[in-house]
Parts: C-alpha cells; structure tokens; sequence
C-alpha cells in the first residue's frame, strides 16, 4: 500500500466517524479530493459550500457546479461579501484571514444539524506558509481533515487520478485576489480583470500562468505582470502580439513578462515578518 492511499484509508475512517459535514469548496484540487472522499463516506449528508464571490473565478464556479450535478452531491452556493470589509480591501498580508472568516461567518449561518462538521481543504504543505486563513477558519471551528492525517499536494494528486477526479492534474489556482500585491487595495473590477487575462492565456494554451495586477501612474492605469513556468516563456514571446492584444483587452495599459518565471504565492515573500 502507498503511503498516500494508507493516508486516504486514515482520511476515511476520519470522515466516517462524523454524523454530517459542510464542505467548503472551490473547485481546485484539494477541496475537490475532499468533497469526493467525503461524499463517498457520508452521502447525502456531505454537502458542498461554494463562496460565490467576485475573487472565485466564473469558471471554477460553473466546474463546482458541474462537478457536485454529476455525481448528486448536495451543493449550496453562497454569496460572500468580503470585498466591502475594508480591511480584506486594504491588502495588507491578512486578507485571507478575512476572507476565510466571511466564509465560515457564512457557512455558520446556515441551519444545519447538530453535529454538523465544518471542513476545509487545508493540506499539510500549508502548514510551512503563510497561512492566515487557516487562523480564521480553526478560530470559527472549522476542521482540517486533509492536514491531519498529513496528506500533501502530491499525495492528494495521486490519489485524485486513482479516483478519477478530473482536477488530479490541475494546475494551483488560489483566488484572484492574491494577483494583488500586499499593500494594494483589492477591488472587484480588478480582480475581473486579471480573471480576464489569464482566461485569454490559457487559451492561447499557457495553462499555469498569474496575471499579477500592477497599478500604475499613482493608480491612473494598470500593468499586468505576466508569470509562467520557465519552459513556457519562450512560448509567450512567441505569441506575443495576441499576449498583447488579449490582455489589454481586460483593461490593462501595459502588458510585462517576468523572466523569473512562475512563483506560486509569489507575494507571501514580501512579508518579511509574520503577521500576528
């Protein structure tokens, strides 16, 4: 036996053991490896919570929806609205903490049973970064079962394929919202147009690709910081007066590539101390 499939054999004696659970869930490879394990251990009382907000791409919502129709998992898409706290607006390396605690806010509200688990597709890589998110969701009671039996990204992946997931090769997409540097107020018609940029990448077939989201001239215009893999660089370069033309398309008035390639959670770096 793998030692991920020993450590999905863990996740589902875990899961079994719970009367009924809310599972939050954004379409990515985590939360969907989560919702499959556990609605096939719990059924119908495995329901799936999907935060409609404007920094979850239409995309990934229009999968959720698909992914819970086809196999008759209970789906209950919720509107958040983190954008008007202004301290999630403000950007200043605890956004995700706010965001987080909308959501379980929101998830808390709902009338559900007693005993009633809240879950969250954390893994045990998350916990070496910069994690605020975890904080809010862990102080509003939420759960962590993927992290507590130590799955990892690439565990989850394998074991994804073995289950058929369609989502066991799909490239880290974390919300639109961390395109933004830290100190940079995040809005909604920003976040849409990086949404907008990076659909126009990937169908120009750069599948892992960031749209980082610049202002500038003191905020009169806005520069779209290009990342891809290394490989794919050359790529871009190629094509680059449809680049070009796609992603100021989306609003933006100059276009960059970054020749450090892609970083995922690129910006956490630029908190040089941890937040408390």
């Amino acid at each position: 036996m793998s030692e991920a499939l020993a450590r999905e054999t863990q996740l589902r004696d875990r899961l079994r053991r719970v009367p009924r659970a809310l599972v939050a869930y954004s379409a990515g490879v985590d939360s969907t490896y989560l919702l499959a394990v556990a609605h096939a251990e719990l059924g119908e009382r495995a329901v799936a919570v999907t935060a409609d907000s404007p920094s979850l791409a239409r995309a990934s919502l229009a999968e959720a929806k698909s992914f819970c129709t086809a196999r008759g998992i209970v789906h209950r898409v919720i509107p958040t609205d983190e954008f008007a706290n202004p301290e999630y607006a403000a950007n200043d390396g605890q956004r995700c903490y706010h965001c987080k605690a909308e959501l379980l806010d929101v998830m808390r509200a709902l009338p559900v049973e007693a005993g009633t688990e809240l879950w969250i597709g954390a893994i045990a890589d998350d916990l070496a970064d910069w994690r605020p998110g975890m904080k809010a969701a862990g102080e509003r009671g939420a759960a962590f079962p993927l992290a507590e039996v130590g799955l990892t990204k690439a565990m989850i992946r394998e074991r994804s394929k073995a289950l058929d997931l369609p989502t066991w090769d799909r490239p880290a997409e974390p919300c639109l919202s961390s395109r933004v540097p830290y100190g940079e107020t995040v809005t909604p018609e920003g976040v849409r147009m990086i949404e907008a940029a990076e659909a126009h990448l990937r169908r120009l077939g750069l599948r892992t690709c960031r749209a980082r989201h610049h202002a500038v001239g003191g905020g009169k215009a806005w520069l779209c910081r290009i990342e891809v893999p290394v490989a794919d660089l050359a790529a871009v370069v190629a094509n680059r007066e449809a680049v070009i033309s796609g992603v100021k398309a989306a609003g933006y008035a100059f276009v960059a590539l970054d020749l450090a390639g892609f970083s995922s959670g690129g910006y956490n770096s630029t908190l040089l101390t941890p937040l408390a």
